[in-house]
């Protein structure tokens, strides 16, 4: 487990994530609680409970090498952080649903019945769905868990940094998945800051809200 302090207020864990470019690059993160991390962060709801998103996490010196010229403009963050977790959204997410539905019969969950029901249902519209509604889909699910990875990560005490900055046509490949089927959503670089991130203001809900 990390020597590195947790934050247990939920407010604390909201209101001190930054985005942050610079890491200690002597922190390193175990497979155990980046196990946990992301256990934690694929409590995120998604379509269906089909939990469509996939990751690599980029920690080695030769998996950062590779990754470098993909990210061409946050350098920074690939050679300094932790790790680099690449996001994906699977486009043959309902080859998924027999499993996870088994399962949650297995948990209590879920009745027998009702997973008959559900597969009879689902499956069908699911599997019907051209790629670009699936690609809509994934894209949604996938950004959910990936703001849930970034404030587990903080609450873990950890620094993080959403990029979207990088070539997403060579990014699947490069790391042994199939570009057909995956597709990436975002890199998120994780460690301890070394340079804190800056404060940003937002628009208020005034200006982004209407009331009906």
């Amino acid at each position: 487990m990390s020597s590195v302090q947790k934050i247990q207020d939920f407010q604390e864990v909201l209101k001190s994530r930054r985005s942050v470019r610079y890491y200690d690059s002597s922190v390193k993160i175990s497979r155990e609680e980046m196990t946990q991390m992301l256990e934690e962060a694929s409590l995120a709801p998604s379509s269906v409970n089909l939990q469509p998103w996939r990751f690599v996490v980029i920690e080695s010196p030769e998996a950062k090498a590779k990754l470098l010229p993909l990210a061409k403009f946050n350098t920074n963050q690939v050679e300094t952080s932790s790790a680099v977790l690449a996001v994906f959204g699977d486009l043959n997410f309902p080859d998924y649903a027999e499993e996870i539905f088994s399962d949650a019969v297995k948990l209590g969950y879920m009745s027998q019945e009702v997973k008959d029901q559900r597969l009879a249902s689902y499956l069908p519209l699911l599997n019907s769905l051209p790629v670009e509604k699936r690609r809509d889909s994934v894209l949604i699910d996938a950004g959910l868990i990936s703001m849930q990875f970034m404030l587990v990560a903080r609450a873990h005490g950890y620094d993080t940094n959403p990029i979207g900055g990088y070539n997403k046509e060579q990014i699947a490949e490069a790391f042994g998945l199939d570009p057909e089927r995956h597709v990436p959503v975002m890199l998120i670089s994780i460690g301890k800051a070394d340079k804190a991130g800056h404060p940003s203001n937002r628009l208020s809900v005034a200006r982004t809200t209407e009331w009906r």
